[in-house]
């Protein structure tokens, strides 16, 4: 089969490629060997916000005790938290392969790899396109230690029928602290194991030690330098060895799951066989205009190519409109990083935009630091959280906001403020003369710039 584009991958960043290269007369067709619609739609981003969402009405309801609420928090009924997650997810593959195909993409099921330099195999089928489009996603980093089998992916972590009683988590990223603030409120005990120094390590670590602070508060152990060496299954249940360097010791669950970070899931695409340079994080090397840097045929999006900080769904949909304009109008567009927001959704969200104090003295930029606990502030205060606050930059010579790490009530809406500021260099001046709905929490920036 010959058409003039193919997408490898349906995620958001396929999605943002496919569609408009076939509103613009182009023959398309998308190839995936997962369910369609990608991570977000139905194992990421979308599925855990249905779980947190529900999960924040225990956390609700136990703050204000004792401030009109007398009945204790309803328990978390975790199969029927699950079926809830299912009534949003579970149609999204079918309606998405209908859309491609009401608009004739062809949709193809199963795992590519290049036999040529726009030629990929699909099963027995061969197809080739004038273009090829890498937007497969990732998957779980290798953790190289014995008994890594025996982990549960977050995947497989958002079907479970039952919660089990212990959980322990490897790794402290995104994925642990927002499926502990869920499993410990749905009843579990709940330990967090991470290998470097301190969790989540993208952002400040003054505001990471409030969250970590309040997962602590809720009953999850947090150990930090604390690296898994190895899983070994029990007679009733899985035993995680972990090794600190100082000392050896282990941790009994019924459920170990990966938290440890992702990679690219191009490893068995046979790049090579096109001629496909890898980046040294090992996605594609790609140019500023996300096209391959050896075939220039190939054009990559999504965690495929992002690295850090920026694997994230809002960036992959961006670079998958930013490749379409690309293919056909020419290199045209690059994407723009700046004043990218991100998310931890536990309860209260973790957000940061922009630069850290380190990175923005390794830029030798002259700022001031804004930074308070605003547990006190009437934001705070009214919804009884215990646990909030935030830090922002300042460049001194221009009062441009250069970063902002927030914890919080609603951190998750307001640190988009923060973003647009900073994409498109409003000041701090900017942020306090603005007039905000009040009482809100996004009125309360205008006092911490």
């Amino acid at each position: 089969m010959n058409v003039d584009l193919v997408v490898v991958g349906t995620g958001e960043a396929a999605q943002n490629v496919a569609f408009p290269c076939r509103a613009a007369g182009w023959s398309v067709a998308v190839v995936d060997s997962r369910p369609f619609s990608g991570t977000c739609s139905l194992r990421g981003c979308d599925a855990k916000k249905v779980l947190v969402g529900v999960a924040e009405l225990v956390d609700w309801v136990g703050r204000m005790q004792g401030r009109g609420v007398s009945a204790p928090a309803p328990p978390l009924v975790w199969p029927d938290m699950i079926g809830f997650k299912r009534s949003i997810t579970d149609n999204r593959p079918t309606d998405l392969e209908n859309r491609f195909r009401d608009v004739g993409i062809t949709a193809m099921h199963g795992r590519a790899h290049f036999v040529g330099p726009t030629s990929l195999a699909i099963g027995d089928e061969t197809i080739t396109g004038g273009h090829v489009v890498i937007a497969a996603g990732a998957q779980h980093a290798p953790l190289g230690f014995p008994g890594e089998d025996l982990l549960t992916t977050s995947t497989a972590f958002l079907d479970l029928e039952t919660l089990p009683a212990r959980v322990a988590f490897v790794g402290g990223g995104y994925i642990a602290f927002e499926f502990a603030h869920i499993a410990a409120r749905a009843g579990a005990t709940v330990k967090i194991l991470h290998g470097g120094e301190r969790p989540l390590e993208a952002f400040d670590a003054d505001i990471v030690g409030q969250l970590v602070e309040i997962t602590r508060e809720l009953g999850v152990e947090v150990h930090a330098g604390s690296p898994v060496t190895a899983i070994e299954k029990g007679e009733d249940e899985l035993v995680v060895s972990v090794d600190s360097g100082k000392a050896e010791w282990q941790v009994a669950a019924d459920i170990v799951v990966h938290s440890a970070g992702r990679v690219p899931e191009v490893d068995d695409l046979a790049l090579g066989a096109a001629g496909i340079t890898r980046a040294e994080d090992g996605g594609v090397a790609v140019n500023e205009y996300l096209q391959s840097v050896s075939n220039p045929a190939v054009y990559a999006a999504g965690d495929a190519v992002t690295s850090g900080e920026f694997r994230l769904t809002p960036v992959a949909k961006m670079q998958g409109g930013i490749v379409a304009d690309n293919l056909l109008h020419g290199n045209t567009r690059t994407p723009n990083y700046k004043g990218v927001p991100t998310v931890v959704f536990t309860t209260p969200p973790l957000a940061r935009v922009g630069l850290s104090e380190a990175a923005a003295t390794a830029q030798g930029l002259q700022f001031t630091i804004r930074h308070e606990d605003t547990s006190g502030w009437y934001s705070s205060r009214r919804v009884s959280s215990s646990h909030t606050g935030y830090k922002t930059l300042v460049e001194e010579t221009t009062g441009r906001i250069l970063g902002a790490d927030l914890l919080g009530p609603h951190a998750e809406e307001v640190i988009n403020i923060f973003g647009f500021a900073i994409r498109h260099g409003f000041g701090a001046d900017d942020l306090t003369d603005m007039v905000y709905a009040y009482p809100t929490n996004g009125s309360d920036i205008r006092y911490m710039v």
